[in-house]
């Protein structure tokens, strides 16, 4: 049976696999809910203006492992979904049936942009959407006038599987972009926000962390601000640490630390720091000839000539602590990281006048234009270094091992996890189940030949 509240269901077409989030019927309070693939009604596009979009392939980021894991301090964007539900919110894929569109067709393949403003859920227009702010919508806590497959779409995930919901205003031409590149969209939205939050003044800047947000942060300030210095401070409690104490990983699962300075070098960090607090403020200070200030009752000193600006990508309080001391009078943290309810000593920021800026989504930027269109310019430049970031694919039936190199991040070597989706469209596939005849996949319409997918695997049979 089709869970309830998935999407708007249409019980005369074939299914659709999906990997589905729901409670676990034999535990309770706060257990984490369960993730099985399941059969799942096709969505049907549930107003004119909407498509359906086949994902070939669908990132797993910080938001979908919250939702895994119940972690109940980072609550989710967007309207409320009651699970059971369809994780996944980065897609690049094939449109696949379209509902009244203006410009998209089948067969066209798309970016997604996973805002869901009030014109595209069908209220009036708020102020924010009026601005172009669709992801600060006032209406994002209330369901969809027009029904639940307006709130199943990306606006709140559902890319974990063959086949989602998008409004043609959420799409993007993917003409000229590789899927490896195509489904880093979100994430480098997310970043380009995050350097444009700063308001710059000054020219030193440190990234708190080492994941996909981070790298992709490096690469939008050294391509916005060619000149800037850019130091990177990897958590001091890497992924080695668990609570209080080292876990020592096996020597195949050890981090190689060095690699990923390397890796974090090459897309625009002039150095990659390891260390405690204590070492990373210290060699802050060295670097910058600031002088260490100590509050009387503090362990940690702060930077009287410290840096200009630091962007978090961790959102903890240790890491956004770091951050303000690490902070001259004056200077601004982004905070770019999922941070829920924090524990902080905020003291140094009316003392020395900081800023915090959130940067928690993407739209229109200040100077008016919109994020994706950026998106999508440096996605199609060849020279923006974003090829190397898929580390892992994984089907939709690996979805177990999927999640756990996603959750163990830098210590398995992983940095962008996704899922691949079948190539074959649904139309090939309803026409397998209508005719108990099986399908050629080899002599199915090639919609994605010259994705990255396709090449990597016709070099590895090539030799």
């Amino acid at each position: 049976m089709t869970p309830d509240g998935l999407t708007v269901l249409d019980g005369g077409d074939a299914p659709i696999r999906a990997l589905v989030l729901d409670a676990d019927p034999a535990r309770r309070g706060d257990a984490p809910p369960l993730v099985q693939l399941r059969d799942i009604a096709r969505p049907i596009p549930p107003a004119p203006g909407w498509a359906l979009i086949r994902p070939t392939l669908a990132g797993i980021n910080a938001r979908d492992l919250a939702l895994l894991s119940s972690d109940r301090t980072l609550p989710p964007m967007g309207a409320p979904r009651p699970l059971p539900m369809v994780p996944g919110s980065e897609v690049v894929g094939v449109v696949e049936e379209v509902n009244g569109t203006r410009w998209a067709r089948e067969g066209q393949r798309v970016l997604v942009e996973p805002n869901a403003g009030c014109m595209i859920r069908g209220f009036p227009t708020c102020a924010r959407c009026a601005a172009g702010e669709a992801e600060l919508c006032e209406n994002r806590d209330r369901p969809s006038v027009i029904g639940p497959g307006a709130d199943g779409g990306l606006a709140s995930g559902g890319g974990w599987s063959e086949g989602v919901l998008a409004h043609e205003e959420m799409l993007i031409p993917a003409d000229g972009i590789s899927d490896q590149r195509g489904v880093l969209g979100v994430s480098l939205a997310a970043a380009i926000h995050a350097v444009l939050r700063w308001n710059r003044r000054g020219d030193r800047v440190a990234v708190i962390g080492s994941g996909t947000t981070t790298r992709l942060v490096i690469a939008a300030l050294r391509r916005l601000h060619p000149d800037v210095d850019i130091t990177v401070m990897v958590d001091a409690r890497g992924p080695q640490r668990t609570g209080r104490r080292r876990r020592k990983l096996p020597a195949h699962l050890a981090v190689d630390e060095s690699s990923v300075a390397r890796a974090l070098e090459c897309l625009g960090a002039a150095r990659v720091w390891r260390g405690s607090p204590a070492q990373l403020l210290d060699r802050t200070a060295e670097l910058l000839g600031a002088r260490r200030m100590i509050v009387a009752g503090d362990d940690l000193p702060v930077l009287d000539r410290g840096l200009d600006a630091v962007i978090d990508c961790r959102g903890t309080a240790a890491s956004v602590a770091l951050g303000m001391r690490l902070l001259r009078s004056g200077a601004t943290i982004v905070v770019a990281g999922r941070a829920g309810r924090l524990e902080l000593d905020w003291s140094a920021l009316w003392s020395r006048e900081l800023t915090i800026a959130g940067s928690g989504g993407f739209g229109r930027e200040p100077a008016g234009w919109r994020t994706f269109a950026a998106v999508r310019e440096w996605l199609t430049d060849a020279s923006f270094p974003a090829d190397s970031l898929v580390t892992h694919r994984y089907q939709l039936d690996a979805f177990s091992t999927a999640i756990a190199t996603a959750a163990a991040g830098e210590a398995v070597g992983a940095v962008k996890v996704v899922f691949e989706a079948p190539s074959a469209p649904f139309r090939q596939r309803r026409l397998a189940v209508d005719t108990e005849l099986p399908v050629d996949d080899t002599a199915a319409p090639m919609l994605l030949a010259a994705t990255a997918a396709r090449v990597r695997r016709d070099d590895e049979g090539g030799g």
